[in-house]
């Protein structure tokens, strides 16, 4: 049992009041079909609806990737929420007053950081703005200037300044917060005991023990989708040996590999217009010009690594993204690790080819807003790049460089899957190296043998792995049984006796508590036992009635019948006394009798 922090009553009367199909049909397309609404999970990828959400039950139940839950446990799995977030979403959904949180010491104190630090991290972002535009900021000033920023995007993306090394930390000294309040923010630390080395050499000669980590920079500040400051992201200005670009290091509300920038204005432009695709960039300035040039569902993830969290998150505003990274080296690899988590997701990527060494902000510098709208529109689908990229890499006069070409381009194609995309783009392989297509449908024919051969050596290893246990089976079908009160349950078992592992779990389903709130009483993802029967589908099950109810119950039964047996029969073999050896016998003779005639009055209730 688990204390969530808010009475269960509460909770139940929130989740009445957010109607599940309702909230989750906001987010994803339902379609009902009998007596359950039916989506693409949300969760992962997938052609064919396999998740399920019960009104009735008020729970959902993906039975691709097995993601379950209540109303507020989607809010938190869809938005990247915690539970107390969630729970505040929904409220404000329904005009609900959340009463104060209770849960354990551990659960509170976390709650109460971070609501500290997130409070620390929107006073210090408006605070650097305000310094933005003070005489002490003329180096960010003219660096903006000379980008052609307006105070539009700078408004847009709170842009901000760190005056110097300690005029962030008094700041926030005088606004009450203490020193180990900024550190936990990520937006100070303590000076290295002993010499100081890298950056803290610079920092004031005064005494000073803690420094602002982002000193002397133009600062980005860093929101989520829920339009809360989370971190930053640094800009030297001039020359420097100190490295271009600093962020927040992880903290309680921020992790690097999690953080989308921009995915704040992208949300918001969803919600007002709509969104057909999302435009991806290397770095901040690149996306503040972007916008400025009106492409505004334009993000940059933290560096160039895109992360399978980051697609996760862009995932939740649209199905469609374009690569626009640099047109460098650098740019290429990035887009190539990029294309296999966008596919991974599900997403239908297209590739910007931006000229050798610029980047976006330098076409609309340089040509105009109309030259890199024309890039994004001929963006090339993933295939379509990778051979060229490829291509690029060879000499194709060379009979050598040409054979290692085909070879990598045969490699690409036989990644599609599809016998008609690989003909088009056979014949567009065969157009480039001239060499007859025929030759080229055979080798691409021994690639695919080779991986097939390979995937069933697979499955034949994974075959006894993949084969279900019959006790987990008949355990699932009886707790299930109880749960959604099936009329076929025997009322004179006493369960948690038969299955004394999940006495908690019995104990709730005989009370007859709503099904969503299982999820109030019990940490659901930590048990995978209850989390298969929350959604347990009966229509698998060939004969879902009272016969196979009592034949899994006589299964687990006979089971724990015939272990007595065994043990009884160990004694009788070590007891010497002869009136023992008589009683252990008698025992046994009836416990025989017992398991021949299926007989179940040793489980009934008493």
């Amino acid at each position: 049992m688990q204390n969530k922090g808010y009475q269960a009553d509460w909770l139940y009367e929130l989740k009445q009041k957010n109607n599940i199909v309702s909230v989750i049909g906001k987010y994803v397309h339902l379609e009902r079909k009998g007596g359950r609404y039916w989506a693409c999970c949300p969760f992962h990828h997938e052609k064919t609806p396999s998740f399920a959400v019960s009104e009735d039950e008020g729970i959902f139940y993906c039975f691709g990737c097995k993601e379950s839950g209540d109303v507020i446990s989607f809010v938190q799995k869809y938005e990247s929420c915690d539970f107390t977030e969630a729970v505040a979403l929904l409220a404000k959904n329904v005009n609900m007053q959340v009463p104060e949180f209770k849960g354990d010491s551990d659960a509170v104190e976390r709650k109460q950081l971070k609501e500290r630090v997130l409070k620390l991290l929107d006073d210090t972002y408006k605070h650097y703005q305000q310094n933005l535009y003070t005489q002490s900021a003329k180096p960010a000033q003219d660096y903006l200037k000379s980008r052609g920023f307006t105070k539009r995007e700078l408004e847009d993306f709170k842009i901000g300044y760190s005056i110097d090394w300690t005029e962030l930390v008094d700041f926030l000294r005088r606004q009450g917060y203490t020193y180990k309040e900024m550190i936990d923010a990520g937006v100070v630390q303590k000076k290295s005991d002993g010499q100081a080395s890298g950056e803290e050499q610079d920092i004031s000669q005064k005494g000073d023990n803690y420094y602002d980590v982002m000193a002397k920079r133009l600062v980005f500040p860093i929101f989520n989708a829920f339009n809360e400051c989370v971190g930053f992201s640094a800009r030297v200005l001039g020359k420097s040996d100190f490295a271009k670009y600093k962020n927040t290091a992880d903290t309680i509300v921020f992790k690097k590999g999690r953080v989308v920038f921009a995915i704040n204005l992208v949300k918001a432009l969803k919600q007002q217009s709509g969104l057909d695709k999302i435009i991806i960039v290397e770095g901040q300035i690149d996306v503040m010009a972007m916008h400025r040039a009106g492409f505004k569902s334009t993000v940059a993830c933290m560096g160039t690594a895109l992360t399978q969290e980051n697609a996760k998150e862009l995932k939740k505003l649209s199905n469609n993204v374009v690569l626009c990274f640099d047109g460098d080296e650098a740019g290429i690899k990035s887009t190539i690790r990029s294309i296999d988590i966008l596919k991974e997701e599900g997403f239908n990527v297209l590739v910007a080819s931006i000229p050798d060494k610029h980047d976006p902000d330098e076409i609309l510098r340089q040509q105009g807003a109309d030259a890199l709208r024309k890039i994004i529109d001929e963006a090339l689908p993933i295939t379509d790049f990778l051979l060229l990229n490829e291509q690029n890499k060879y000499d194709l006069s060379k009979a050598d460089e040409k054979g290692k070409f085909t070879k990598s381009a045969i490699e690409i194609i036989s990644k599609l899957g599809s016998n008609s995309e690989e003909e088009v783009y056979l014949e567009k392989l065969s157009d480039i190296t001239s060499i007859p297509i025929d030759i080229l449908r055979r080798d691409l024919q021994i690639r695919t043998n080779n991986k097939v051969e390979k995937k069933q050596e697979n499955v034949a290893e994974n075959v006894l792995t993949a084969r279900e246990n019959g006790n987990i089976r008949a355990i699932r079908f009886i707790i299930g049984s109880l749960i959604f009160k099936k009329p076929f349950v025997n009322k004179n078992i006493d369960y948690k006796k038969l299955l004394p592992r999940q006495a908690d779990i019995i104990d709730m389903a005989l009370k007859g508590i709503p099904i969503s709130s299982y999820y109030d009483y019990f940490d659901v993802e930590d048990n995978p036992m209850l989390k298969d029967c929350l959604g347990i589908d009966f229509s698998a099950y060939e004969n879902a009635d009272k016969r196979y109810f009592d034949e899994c119950v006589w299964l687990i039964a006979s089971q724990e019948l015939t272990k007595k047996q065994t043990e009884l029969a160990e004694q009788f073999k070590i007891t010497e006394d002869r009136e023992q050896r008589k009683k252990i016998a008698e025992e046994l003779n009836a416990l025989g009798k017992v398991l021949r005639e299926k007989r179940l009055e040793e489980f009934y209730v008493r």
